[in-house]
């Protein structure tokens, strides 16, 4: 049994591999330009290059990978000659705000910029200020002679100054994208990368992805929750007695409901809820405003309908294969020479049939899982639900890449995972599967 789960658990993290390079050309080919949605419309393309120099997405594709996946921090240590660090402080009204410096050699927290053509160091205090001290001695010669220097800028980059060859900087405040000149060439955005849980900043929010996609995924997680407490035994029940009835006016009563359900799109059953028990019975609040991700808390009776319309589809397709597989269970030979035998019906059902009849449902449950945290994109765009579908879906129409990267991967493992604990239970209700 341990040899077949390290053997799944190798697998697992095959696929996963693969499929997170799958995800990064995705991204990569889709359509949208990520300069033009930070700046807007009216952007010169001078200004979208000076952006997309800025995100790093300028450099090779394989770079960027390999940057996204295990961080940069290590390439730009190497680049600057110096360890660098990352701190967790508060800056105005952004709380744990991250900052990168490049540790210097009596240990002191520095970074770099240029005024006036002048190489100034920012050396960090106690007190979370800055004192520039002059560093003209840190510009080095390259091979064809120009005076450069690697460093790290204030906006979590490792930067490249040409002396005498500053270029445009446009960068985001308060007050909204400004315009600097005497910046820096060339970029390299720091990040520890996906593996140390660094998944990048995201560009729609300005704040890292891991705090934001947090609470998102909570959120899904109640929503999808509590539809599969209502939708799987409910499914569950019901398609046994359908599956043991076969035939009969009630197997067709509920395989007609469970036809129903399954067949309606998520949209439909959302707005006939709302017109039903919203707009005529006026048992719940027809129009639901998530005013913060906190909300679903406040007023419970916002999951309501929510909850109902995930819970209905699931209902009528696990009802299905769980009432075909019962009644194919039913009628296969171990049975009726059980029945031949002269054992009652209900030991029958409770020692032979379920436990074989599970196999299928067990599957579909599992991957049904993922869908109902990664898959509710529309149940929760029809109520605008705060969760992890409608995440997506808006990072995907802004192109935050960054969103979307981790959104996808976090979706990923949860279906792998799903999966492995799918296999777990099929080696314990068929030992056969252990040795395959």
């Amino acid at each position: 049994m341990a040899r077949y789960i390290v053997r799944r658990l190798m697998t697992m993290l095959l696929s996963m591999l693969l499929i997170s390079i799958i995800v990064f050309a995705v991204v990569e080919i889709a359509p949208g330009n990520v300069a033009r949605n930070i700046l807007g419309a009216f952007a010169t393309p001078e200004q979208e290059r000076s952006m997309e120099n800025q995100l790093g997405l300028d450099r090779p594709a394989i770079t960027r990978y390999f940057s996204w996946l295990f961080g940069s921090d290590w390439q730009v240590s190497r680049l600057i000659g110096m360890p660098v660090r990352e701190i967790v402080i508060s800056q105005g009204t952004q709380q744990n705000y991250r900052q990168w410096w490049a540790v210097d050699e009596d240990g002191s927290l520095v970074q770099w910029d240029v005024v006036d053509g002048q190489l100034i160091k920012l050396v960090r205090q106690e007190n979370g200020s800055t004192l520039p001290v002059p560093d003209e001695a840190g510009w080095k010669v390259d091979e064809e002679g120009r005076t450069y220097f690697w460093g790290l800028d204030n906006l979590n980059h490792a930067a490249l100054w040409f002396q005498g060859e500053g270029g445009a900087e446009y960068t985001y405040g308060y007050s909204g994208w400004t315009q600097s000149t005497d910046s820096p060439v060339d970029y390299v955005p720091l990040s520890r990368g996906l593996l140390r849980g660094d998944a990048g900043i995201s560009l729609r929010y300005k704040r890292p992805v891991s705090e934001v996609i947090g609470r998102k995924m909570f959120n899904s997680a109640v929503l999808a929750g509590l539809a599969f407490l209502v939708s799987i035994p409910t499914a569950i029940v019901l398609g046994v007695i359908a599956g043991l009835n076969e035939g009969k006016p009630i197997d067709r009563i509920i395989s007609m409901g469970g036809l129903v359900t399954a067949a309606s799109p998520d949209f439909a059953t959302g707005i006939f809820l709302i017109i039903i028990l919203g707009l005529w019975l006026k048992v719940l609040p027809g129009a639901t405003v998530f005013l913060s991700d906190t909300a679903i808390f406040d007023d419970p009776r916002m999951l309501v309908m929510p909850v109902l319309t995930a819970s209905l589809v699931e209902i009528g397709y696990v009802l299905r294969i769980t009432r075909a597989s019962v009644v194919e269970v039913m009628n296969s030979a171990y049975v009726r020479t059980a029945i031949l035998k002269g054992l009652s019906h209900r030991k029958v059902v409770l020692s032979h049939v379920l436990r074989n009849a599970m196999m299928a449902p067990i599957t579909v449950i599992m991957l049904h899982i993922n869908w109902l945290i990664g898959g509710l994109v529309v149940v929760e765009s029809v109520f605008g639900y705060p969760g992890m579908g409608n995440f997506i879906l808006n990072a995907a129409l802004y192109k935050d890449i960054y969103s979307i990267e981790a959104g996808a991967m976090v979706l990923i493992v949860l279906a792998v995972s799903t999966q492995l604990v799918a296999d777990i239970i099929y080696s314990y209700l068929n030992p056969r599967i252990r040795y395959t």
